[in-house]
């Protein structure tokens, strides 16, 4: 590899200034040009800004950089090193070296190359959760648990089969560690509330600490609003009702962030008071956040997580949850489980299920099976046919089998794009522009209704869709025209901002404030259920909401959505980011697409370069 192939790949490689900055400064450390170091380095700094949590590069072996299709030999592409000679010369470098040891890369046994801290947020991650899969429950009163579970898991009695969230509830009791997951409406947290009346029940007379916890503050305030609905239902006294928490947080707030850095107030020196941690949304939680999570948590405690293992991962870099469940698997358990949960609830888990004994982390993880949400309607359908990777069945369930709740458009051209959307943004937002209640109350009246896309740019992106909004919004005269702030407008962070407590995806709305008077406020939903506001000028980055891509949309539900496809493929269009579009909404989903575009994503999967499966499969 030649230096002026280097220069050629500064200028034309699709890197940013900070993978070719990072570059350089590996070079810098070594004390000499090192194409072969420069060029892992750039695309180590590359990949983990796109979601990886390494670089692969046996995956990136033969392939030409910069990539082109035109005229290669004019171009003079860098065709990168062998992989065993890649990897022979990265050793000799004083910047690279083995796990386990401090250097600025770290290359693993299987040809991983690793930036420092992602391998040390992997490692350690992956080292706590192999202790806490090995540890069972405290002495548990089995005969407790068995009258607890009767009780207040009768499924089996309304369906045949097995009950999962029965087998859910089994598993976190009696493991120190438990995934719970499935699709929207599967009642993950239902069944997390009665795991927590269970664990209260079960713990008699000492008091329990309970930690309630999701990434963003939306989705904490969702989980509240479900443990507080399904914990006043639950088939127990009122004196374990009135123990089940109802106070949740975010993540960082709970962990305690520490202004202006990446650390927290609690961490693997300083650990969390508490008893249980339960995490809700956990797939939007990244590697380093959760990292520095499992560290701050006691190695008594219990870690429970709910989330859709088949949702879009998070934005930064990692695919933990994913990743977790595929190191195990949620229909195998091993016979000591099976046997276990046979004695206790007198039910058998299907021999479909009891698979061999490949790793302790298959009794850690529950797959919920049965949606409640959607019944046998169409978004239920068209989101499974989607997890599935059926591109031409899902097309067919839009276009043909006739549901009202999901609706295919063709999707109209840029020029004509201000018409066709019209109708059905005044119609979606129709009961959000009426007079103005509580705050509380339009903050109801916004979840009804959303546009989402797939892009930010683009004329089908999220910020031209909000341009167009407010622009009809004018024309209508809902809002005023010219005016950057008015009643009602949504925004959502883009940027975290500690001392406010504000965090990249939270929602808020500008509202007249009777108590400034009447002049705007913006009004963000509170972690205990309650409203605070604050200055329009104070806000950290934000961005108007009526559109908003799927990523952030994540942890939120609608009652009906417009699901706005680009008219070209991308990278960005996979299963997963339809999946997670369609079940955003409660009732009706809407798509406008072209079918090419929607197949060729459906059939795309989001692969991510980790070795946390890996070292967990290792269990």
């Amino acid at each position: 590899m030649k230096n002026e192939a280097i220069l050629r790949l500064r200028e034309n490689g699709g890197l940013s200034p900070i993978d070719i900055h990072f570059a350089d400064f590996m070079e810098r450390l070594e004390g000499r040009q090192a194409p072969e170091l420069w060029l892992a380095a750039a695309l180590v700094s590359s990949c983990t800004r796109r979601g990886d949590i390494c670089l692969d590069l046996f995956s990136v072996e033969s392939r030409l950089f910069p990539e082109t299709e035109e005229n290669p030999e004019e171009n003079h592409p860098v065709i990168r090193p062998g992989l065993e000679q890649w990897r022979e010369k990265l050793m000799n470098f004083s910047v690279v070296e083995k796990p386990f040891e401090y250097k600025p890369l770290i290359l693993d046994d299987r040809s991983r190359l690793y930036l420092y801290r992602y391998w040390q947020y992997q490692e350690k991650l992956a080292s706590l959760i192999r202790v806490r899969v090995q540890k069972d429950g405290n002495n548990v009163d089995r005969a407790m648990l068995q009258k607890g579970l009767a009780r207040l898991f009768p499924g089996e009695k309304q369906n045949r089969g097995i009950d999962w969230q029965k087998v859910a509830g089994f598993a976190a009791v009696t493991k120190k560690f438990c995934i719970i997951s499935g699709g929207p409406g599967t009642g993950k947290t239902t069944t997390v509330a009665k795991i927590l009346a269970l664990l209260i029940e079960l713990s008699g007379s000492k008091k329990l600490s309970v930690t309630l916890t999701a990434p963003t503050g939306k989705a904490a305030a969702r989980l509240k609003e479900v443990i507080t609905f399904a914990g006043a239902r639950l088939d127990c006294s009122d004196g374990i009702k009135a123990k089940i928490p109802e106070e949740t947080s975010t993540i960082h707030r709970m962990l305690g962030s520490v202004p202006g850095s990446p650390y927290f107030r609690y961490h693997s020196n300083n650990k969390l008071n508490t008893d249980v941690v339960v995490v809700d949304e956990a797939s939007m939680v990244d590697l380093a956040l959760m990292s520095k999570l499992v560290q701050a948590i006691p190695p008594e405690a219990r870690l429970i997580l709910l989330g859709d293992k088949d949702q879009l991962a998070s934005v930064e870099a990692g695919a933990v949850l994913g990743d977790l469940c595929e190191a195990g698997d949620a229909r195998r358990f091993s016979k000591r489980f099976c046997r276990e949960f046979e004695s206790v609830t007198g039910s058998k888990i299907d021999i479909a299920s009891n698979g061999t004994e490949k790793s302790a982390l298959n009794d850690s993880i529950v797959q919920l099976r049965d949606g409640f949400r959607f019944g046998s309607g169409g978004i239920n359908e068209l989101s499974r046919a989607v997890n599935r990777g059926k591109a031409a069945f899902s097309i067919k369930l839009l276009k043909e089998h006739g549901y009202r709740n999901v609706q295919w458009k063709e999707l109209p051209r840029p020029h004509a794009l201000s018409g066709a959307i019209r109708e059905p943004i005044l119609r979606g937002f129709g009961d959000y522009w009426k007079s103005i209640g509580s705050p509380a109350e339009i903050f109801n009246r916004f979840a009804r209704f959303r546009v989402l896309c797939a892009l930010r740019q683009g004329p089908y992106g999220v910020i031209a869709i909000n341009r167009l909004v407010e622009q009809i919004f004018t024309e209508e005269k809902l809002i005023g025209s010219g005016k950057n702030w008015y009643p009602g407008r949504p925004v959502l962070i883009s940027r975290n901002d500690y001392h406010l407590r504000l965090f990249n995806g939270d929602v808020g709305i500008a509202l007249p404030d009777s108590e400034s008077n009447d002049e705007l406020r913006v009004f963000f939903p509170a972690d205990d259920g309650t409203l605070r506001k604050l200055h329009p000028l104070r806000l950290p980055e934000h961005e108007t909401a009526f559109a908003m891509t799927v990523h952030k949309s994540q942890g939120s539900e609608f009652d009906e959505l417009l699901l706005l496809l680009p008219d070209k493929a991308s990278a960005v269009l996979t299963r997963e980011l339809i999946y997670t579009g369609i079940t955003r909404a409660r009732e009706q989903v809407n798509i406008w697409g072209k079918e090419d575009v929607f197949k060729a994503a459906v059939s795309r999967r989001i692969e991510r370069a980790s070795g946390l499966r890996d070292a967990l499969r290792e269990i």
